[in-house]
């Protein structure tokens, strides 16, 4: 999703603002209102757009240098992923940036439409949902790549190829945009969501089976991929956490530090996803529950304000995560390390020259005493 502001309430989310406003006008979707200034949000939106790609550009010129350098076919592997990851994320800021702009001016969505749908919701309700799964998917391909590369460096060796990545990127792709286009199927629906400037699947107005398997297979989908993540993350790090205890001084461990910052990274992959885009998805999947059920009733207001903040927390995602590849590199991680060490060094030096300096003078006391 294209993420928008890092501070206003109005524009964290994919055109949070009022479309139809200019000059801060209220409007109403049932017994909700929002009262936004349309200069403010676009202001906001660009701002936000100019930072995520700036992130996303400087990170994918940070990954593809370091994968036109690369020789170890393992840290290749893992910087294709990567480098096809953050063009993901920088097609998917831009596109639904210019969609969220678009809307921010006057007219686009009338006031009595907001629970409808044209040509461009569908458009971007497809997109917010094709853009959000790409990324988790893959980061679980990622971590399970890792994975097996860390615990059975052989296996990995002989099956993951080249050819054969760029064939699981391909499925990792069409997977995402078979369920983003299930709408045109009339497996679901996509629909101006509260206050009526964005679009995402049909959740609280109308739902139907259809819509509750379609947003249940979204967010089980999602759930599931950070799911895994997790479980092949967890698995990596206690891997390499064992082999460094076991480790003999002075044996040659250049290839560990590799995986070690390769884990790093998807760590910090993994919690960025786990924190923009749970909320989303479970606040999503109950609510179309209760809609369902129809026990929403005067509710309806809250509902809506939780898929707004959890919307909101998931556009974070394409912001924060070049940040992982831009900070958590071994360069970086080696710096904050010898730092750290140049510190607790400092500290103990300190800590021993009082020591020194006390200890001899309690003894005298004591012998004075005495």
């Amino acid at each position: 999703m294209s993420a928008l502001s890092l501070l206003s309430p109005s524009a964290l989310a994919p055109g949070l603002g009022n479309s139809s406003v200019e000059g801060g006008r209220t409007s109403h979707q049932g017994d909700c209102s929002s009262v936004e200034t349309s200069i403010e949000g676009k202001v906001l939106v660009i701002l936000s757009m100019t930072l995520g790609i700036i992130s996303n550009t400087v990170a994918l010129f940070i990954l593809v240098n370091a994968y036109s350098s690369q020789r170890r076919r393992s840290k290749a592997t893992f910087l294709l992923f990567a480098t096809s990851l953050v063009v993901t994320d920088f097609i998917g800021h831009v596109v639904l940036g210019a969609l969220v702009l678009r809307l921010y001016f006057p007219g686009t969505v009338a006031p009595g439409h907001f629970d409808s749908s044209d040509g461009t919701c569908q458009f971007m309700g497809g997109c917010m949902v094709f853009f959000g799964l790409c990324p988790l998917f893959m980061g679980c391909a990622m971590a399970a790549e890792r994975c097996l590369g860390v615990t059975k460096p052989l296996l990995h060796s002989s099956i993951v190829t080249k050819a054969r990545s760029k064939v699981c990127l391909a499925l990792v792709w069409l997977a995402a945009l078979c369920v983003a286009l299930l709408p045109c199927l009339q497996l679901g629906s996509y629909t101006y969501q509260y206050p009526g400037t964005w679009c995402f699947i049909s959740v609280l107005h109308d739902t139907s089976e259809v819509d509750l398997v379609f947003v249940a297979l979204f967010s089980g989908l999602g759930l599931t991929a950070l799911s895994a993540a997790l479980l092949c993350n967890t698995v990596s790090g206690l891997t390499l956490v064992l082999a460094r205890l076991r480790r003999q001084p002075g044996s040659h461990h250049s290839a560990r530090s590799h995986d070690i910052e390769m884990v790093v990274q998807l760590v910090g992959v993994m919690v960025t996803s786990c924190i923009c885009w749970c909320p989303l998805l479970i606040i999503g999947l109950t609510s179309v529950i209760d809609s369902y059920r129809g026990s929403v009733g005067d509710q309806l207001c809250s509902y809506k304000s939780w898929m707004v903040i959890g919307v909101r927390m998931a556009t974070w995602n394409q912001i924060l995560d070049p940040w992982v590849y831009i900070l958590l590199r071994r360069t970086v991680l080696r710096k904050i390390y010898l730092i750290a060490k140049c510190q607790a060094g400092l500290r103990g030096s300190m800590a021993g020259r009082w020591e020194n300096s006390s200890l001899p003078s309690l003894d005298m006391n004591e012998v004075n005493k005495v």
